[in-house]
């Protein structure tokens, strides 16, 4: 049961879409529905229109920019085609492993990209990987196309009435990993941590544990020039504040720092032995 009532709309182009969402007050976008429908059935949410994109075409899929130097992913791309795809299995391993740690087929068969980037309220698993891969969002508004750094658009920073059309990351190889330790019941992360390593050191991002999706450039100066032992990356986490991990479902903040810690070490192992 849905607990609002909305009106519907499928547009056939993007601009189409634009005009219909800041046009309408209230107005959301339908892609995949796996966070919108269920907040519309328990309340939690509410529309005055759906505007379903689900046919534009020209969101989906994935390719190398023309430059060669990032690879670009439709915002309408499934999680499970972007599991399995193999420009991004080859260039940007973590946004994989991020993917194929969602739910369960029948979420990741519908889930996309841009929802699950944008997912409000919500600890999902790609934000985090997007961080530490430095990529950026392409948004489409009124006024055109812009793009947003993934760190900045997970905090909330994306201007009102724009699009998720794209996000673009560079090409970087395999030296990239992802881990995750998920809850239970509901598979979203009791904490995920991302890390690629490049040329100026470890990028490392964190969610779950934190408020939402971070990159810790503490932990990154600490490690910088290596090594990635476990102990020199539990040593590097205790030196970040408790204040920055959020307690909550039974775990304290001292727990979860520690669980962060053992996921970054994991990563940076794996990844590092990616360049072997």
């Amino acid at each position: 049961m849905i607990l609002t009532e909305f009106d519907y709309a499928r547009p056939a182009g993007l601009d189409e879409a634009l005009a219909l969402l800041s046009g309408t007050r209230g107005a959301r976008i339908l892609a995949g529905g796996q966070s919108l429908l269920p907040d519309l059935r328990s309340g939690a949410d509410s529309a005055r229109l759906l505007v379903d994109i689900r046919r534009l075409a020209d969101l989906r899929g994935t390719g190398r920019t023309p430059d060669g130097r990032h690879v670009r992913i439709g915002a309408l791309t499934t999680l499970a085609d972007l599991a399995a795809d193999q420009l991004v299995l080859a260039e940007a391993p973590e946004l994989a492993a991020a993917a194929r740690s969602n739910g369960d087929p029948q979420v990741r068969n519908l889930g996309t990209v841009g929802g699950n980037l944008a997912a409000a309220g919500r600890a999902t698993d790609l934000p985090v990987a997007a961080i530490a891969a430095d990529a950026v969002v392409e948004l489409a508004g009124p006024g055109g196309r812009t793009t947003l750094p993934a760190e900045e658009f997970a905090a909330g920073t994306a201007p009102a009435g724009q699009v998720l059309t794209a996000l673009l990351l560079p090409a970087a190889g395999p030296a990239a990993a992802f881990e995750k330790s998920a809850d239970r019941a509901t598979r979203y992360p009791v904490c995920a941590t991302a890390v690629r390593i490049t040329a100026d050191g470890p990028r490392i991002a964190v969610t779950g544990a934190t408020p939402r999706p971070l990159r810790l450039r503490g932990v990154e100066d600490r490690l910088r020039g290596g090594p990635y032992s476990t102990e020199a990356v539990l040593a590097a986490f205790r030196a970040e504040p408790r204040e920055l991990f959020v307690p909550g479902r039974g775990t304290s903040a001292e727990y979860l720092g520690h669980l962060a810690g053992v996921l970054t070490a994991r990563a940076l192992q794996r990844a590092e032995r990616a360049l072997a």
